[in-house]
């Protein structure tokens, strides 16, 4: 255009990165086609035109005549969602082809009429309160051929399911709320949907993004991250991860996790913490997304009553392997219960399984569950780990025992936790610790397998007890659909929240607003003070907030429970401020900022207080006993620990 002389590269303060991006082009534009694809032909000037609109490391050329910004109109009201009436296009969209599809479909299938009583309860709930239709790609990475998808082969021969249970509910919750979806599991497709420009996956997306939301795993955030270009930061605030075991903040937050020795193969994503959503409430830094049980009529319970047989017992398990070294408490089990396994084999029976054990082979779902209908007990080995099935037993009227673990399993002591971003130091102190601390006696009896006597005299107390099946409501379709619906209307992790940071360092002039928490009444703890004045537009609301001191031993998880409360991450900014210290009447000395998880923190010996300098590792996980730690709790609704009392 005769207007090469305007190429120079621009020196603009406000663009430190342009020249240094404009070399690395030069050298490198035909690394990646996506380039060309966005008319960079290796001249100056379009190496400066792609800089400058597609990616954004320089100013806008003043000679590029751009339509001059007109306000955009605003943009048309949202449609709203409606509670759906019928489950078949949900099938529709999940598609074929793949041995876990079929899985997920039939157990959607299964629990059709549980997901629409549910949605009519939750309905009347919510009694016509409007909510905004989202877009929602649903991206299940590990079914990828290209993660290797090694669990479709797998699921019919004994093949881990709960996160195909996890992600079929998840699939249900989502649609019955009435939110649009779009189901993939090809990278082909994630990429025509999120519109990736042909190439390498170097540059940003051909145009804005068209989800609200994206729900994935850490095969699928590796995959978005490795075709988006810059464009996954500019929108991974909008992705939830499903994370079965849960990320720490401390693993999360890359710079420090590589400091601290703390760096994983998962982790390291710099991710708000809550936006990677569980399967148990084992992690309150995560957010807790849970699947949901069978759930029983009148009829059937009766039915279950009238049909138990008092000394039948399920092994819990399907891999051989669980059984080894196991003999001397069938033998003790033996003594008492006529036992059952579903243990998967091929032709041989697995000679890990004694004798006088009923090995049934792989069941389908539907006869599994009648073998626990019949069953009094169902009896874990100590692996695997937080699964759905001791759910689904005490779902069925069964009692669960498992193994007390001493000491707790965590990634520090033991194998299969090591390499997860998370420590969950001293919280794995069973087999199941949901069912311990969530669910207890008489459905739960956690004991120290080593002790043969406590072994045995737990199974004589067993056959002598009578309970009901019990299913916590958290584990209810109508509990999973009340929490995602919250979670949908409340968290927002792309705008950022409305506190300003605490200042680095005061001047005598910056004084702060005096501090919105006050003592309770008895004088133990800080609650949100009634005349504060102000209530910030927090969710949690922060009239549920309470602050806490930790014993030195303590993690704040472990803190708030003991106060019959939970701990609570977003409340973390509310207390991160040195007058909290003067309130508490802890004495500091000296006041640092410092990038640490433990952070807000006092070190009392030395009578050193510590503040978070770094928000994204605000964790309710860890602890150190050298300090005692401030920590945010809130109330919960009963059986529903997600959620505070006013969240809904």
């Amino acid at each position: 255009e005769g207007r090469r002389d305007q190429c120079e590269v621009p020196r603009d303060p406000k663009y430190p990165d342009c020249a240094g991006k404009v070399e690395w082009m030069r050298a490198r534009w035909t690394s990646d086609p996506c380039y060309a694809f966005f008319g960079v032909d290796g001249t100056e000037c379009s190496f400066l035109i792609y800089l400058s609109e597609v990616e954004w490391f320089c100013p806008p050329l003043p000679w590029r005549n751009r339509t001059v910004a007109v306000p955009s109109p605003p943009p048309p009201p949202r449609a709203q969602a409606a509670f759906r009436r019928d489950l078949a296009r949900l099938l529709e969209l999940i598609g074929t082809g793949k041995e876990s599809l079929s899985f997920m479909k039939k157990r959607i299938r299964h629990l059709a009429q549980q997901w629409l009583r549910a949605a009519r309860r939750l309905e009347q709930k919510l009694a016509g309160r409007q909510r905004d239709q989202k877009h929602i790609l649903i991206h299940i990475g590990f079914l990828t051929e290209e993660s290797g998808d090694v669990f479709s082969p797998r699921v019919l021969k004994g093949g881990p399911l709960g996160e195909m249970v996890q992600w079929a509910d998840i699939l249900a919750a989502l649609f019955m709320l009435g939110h649009s979806l779009r189901v993939t599991v090809s990278l082909k497709e994630l990429q025509s949907h999120l519109g990736v420009p042909p190439g390498r996956g170097n540059c940003p997306l051909t145009s804005p993004l068209p989800f609200d939301l994206i729900y994935t795993d850490y095969h699928g955030l590796q995959q978005m991250k490795q075709h988006m270009g810059l464009s996954f930061k500019k929108y991974r605030c909008r992705v939830r991860v499903i994370d079965t075991f849960g990320t720490e903040p401390a693993y999360n937050h890359e710079e420090y996790a590589t400091l601290r020795g703390y760096r994983t193969n998962w982790g390291y994503w710099n991710l708000q913490p809550a936006q990677f959503m569980t399967m148990f409430p084992h992690t309150p830094d995560n957010s807790f997304m849970g699947f949901v049980s069978e759930e029983l009529n009148q009829t059937e319970r009766q039915l279950i009553k009238a049909n138990k047989a008092s000394s039948m017992a399920v092994v819990y398990g399907k891999e051989a392997s669980i059984w080894k070294g196991k003999e001397k408490f069938l033998a003790i089990l033996n003594k008492y219960m006529e036992i059952h396994g579903t243990v998967y084999y091929e032709t041989q029976r697995p000679p890990e399984v004694p004798a006088f054990v009923k090995n049934h082979g792989l069941l389908p779902q539907h006869e599994f569950q009648q073998l626990l209908r019949k069953a009094k007990l169902f009896i874990g080995f100590g692996f695997p780990y937080e699964g759905p099935a001791p759910l689904e037993a005490i779902a069925n009227g069964c009692v669960f025992l498992q193994a007390r673990f001493r000491p707790p399993h965590s990634s520090l002591n033991h194998e299969f936790f090591r390499g997860k971003p998370t420590s969950r130091e001293a919280s794995v102190s069973s087999q199941h610790p949901y069912a311990e601390d969530f669910i207890g006696k008489p459905h739960v009896w956690t004991v120290d397998y080593n002790n043969s006597e406590e072994f045995e005299a737990a199974i004589k107390t067993i056959m002598r007890t009578q309970v009901e099946p019990y299913l916590p409501y958290e584990y209810t379709s109508e509990g999973m659909l009340e929490r995602i619906h919250a979670y949908i209307q409340h968290q927002d992790f792309c705008t950022t929240s409305s506190l300003p940071p605490s200042p680095k360092t005061k001047s005598p002039a910056m004084q702060s607003p005096p501090s919105p928490l006050a003592l309770s009444p008895n004088s133990t703890h800080l609650v949100w003070s009634p005349s504060a004045g102000w209530a910030p537009q927090a969710w949690p609301p922060v009239a549920s907030l309470q602050v806490w001191v930790s014993e030195p031993q303590h993690t704040c998880t472990e803190t708030c429970r003991r106060h019959g409360l939970v701990c609570e991450p977003t409340f973390f900014r509310f207390l991160n401020k040195e007058e909290v210290f003067l309130q508490l009447s802890i004495a500091c000395d000296s006041t640092e900022y410092e990038m640490n998880h433990l952070y807000p923190a006092v070190a009392e010996s030395v009578r050193e207080c510590y503040l978070q300098k770094e928000p994204l590792l605000f964790s309710c996980a860890g602890y150190n006993p050298k300090y005692r730690r401030l920590c945010p709790c809130r109330d919960f609704r009963q059986g529903q620990v997600a959620l505070c009392r006013d969240c809904l």
